[in-house]
Formats: structure tokens, sequence, C-alpha cells
């Protein structure tokens, strides 16, 4: 699996956007793995479980942070612009869920402000950072690393190093592609009806199970 990982303030390069096999213009798996099974709160405070609260649904997961001066904005607002093109129904086939690698400085409210800039519906999700670099492990993600502060006289100013791509996963749980960022609002436009298409195929073979 291809993983890309950057501190914020670089831009990954060499996105290859050429189709996969269905049609894809995101960096789709060669083979398909299943989504780790994992718990944290959300900006209320309350237990999500990842896998149950995703099931049937097409779910984006993104790890960054909130203090991120460019990767992590761009690619939201990237991605919600071509979200708002989807009609209703299949808009509300789509979770998007974005977890703080900066736990520290992303405290739920600070972290439900920022998603509500971009969509109110966006899931934000809180944890200790050594579980939340558990988790990405599981995604076959490199960890979290915090960059020391840029100004002596302002410790609470760091850049945080983070793998960047958002997760596409169908579902049945299984992790189907990446998208980096350098993925433009056209190549989202492009892939989500394939993957809420690829997300029904997966619904339809697993309640025949």
């Amino acid at each position: 699996m291809l993983v890309l990982c950057a501190a914020c303030g670089q831009v990954d390069d060499g996105v290859d956007r050429s189709e996969g096999a269905d049609g894809l213009r995101g960096l789709e798996l060669e083979e398909t793995f299943e989504a780790a099974d994992f718990s944290l709160l959300d900006t209320q405070g309350d237990r999500f479980d990842f896998r149950a609260e995703t099931e049937g649904a097409l779910t984006l997961l993104f790890f960054g942070y909130t203090h991120c001066p460019d990767i992590c904005p761009v690619q939201l607002s990237i991605l919600d612009a071509a979200l708002t093109d989807l009609a209703y129904v299949q808009r509300q086939q789509v979770k998007l869920v974005f977890v703080t690698t900066d736990p520290a400085r992303d405290t739920p409210a600070r972290l439900r402000e920022w998603l509500d800039g971009f969509d109110t519906s966006f899931i934000g999700l809180v944890g200790e950072l050594d579980r939340i670099n558990e988790i990405q492990g599981e995604f076959r993600l490199p960890p979290a690393v915090i960059d020391p502060p840029h100004d002596a006289n302002a410790p609470d100013a760091y850049y945080v190093g983070h793998a960047t791509p958002i997760i596409a996963i169908t579902g049945d749980g299984q992790v189907r592609a990446l998208y980096p960022s350098g993925i433009r609002q056209s190549d989202w436009q492009h892939d989500l009806p394939l993957l809420l298409a690829l997300n029904s195929t997966a619904a339809g073979a697993s309640g025949g199970q």
C-alpha cells in the first residue's frame, strides 16, 4: 500500500491520477483490506465505535489537525465542495470522519468549531495520541510526529507531521482507495459516484451472505 506522509507546510508531488480497474482517479488498492475496528470519543464526548457507526456507509477517514496551515484545510475544502454536488440521497450515504493527530490543542470544542466551518455533518474524533497512532498503524499509515516548536517563545506553535491521504472505506468495512493531497475537486467529482456504486455493490454482497 502506498503511503504518503508530509509535515504540514509541504505538499505531496507526483500524484498518479491514472484510472484504476474501477476507473478511480484516487490511488486504488490492488488488494482491499479490512478497516480497523476502533473506538474514540466524538466532539460531544460520546463513544464512537467506528465500524458500527459507519456500517453501510461510504466512509472517508482523514487523520489531521486543526492548526494545519495548508494540507488539512485544503483537503477538506476540496472534498466538501465535491460533496455538495451530490444528490441529497447520495450525500446521505457518505460519512466524513476526521481524527485529530494533535489532541493537546484540538479540544472537542475547537475541533467541532473547525469542522463546522466545512460541513456540520463531518464527524470529529479525539483521543490520546499514542492510541491514535496505533489506529493509524492498523490502517497501514505511519504515526504522527510532533515537530519542535518553531518559536521558542511560543511552545504551542508547532507543526504535526502526519499521513495525508483521505481513506475511502465501503460499508462492508473494506479499505478501497487513498486520496492524497494534490487530489482535485474534479477528481472527487469523478470518483464519488464510482465509490458509491462500489459501496452499493459491497452492501448487496454482504447482505446476501
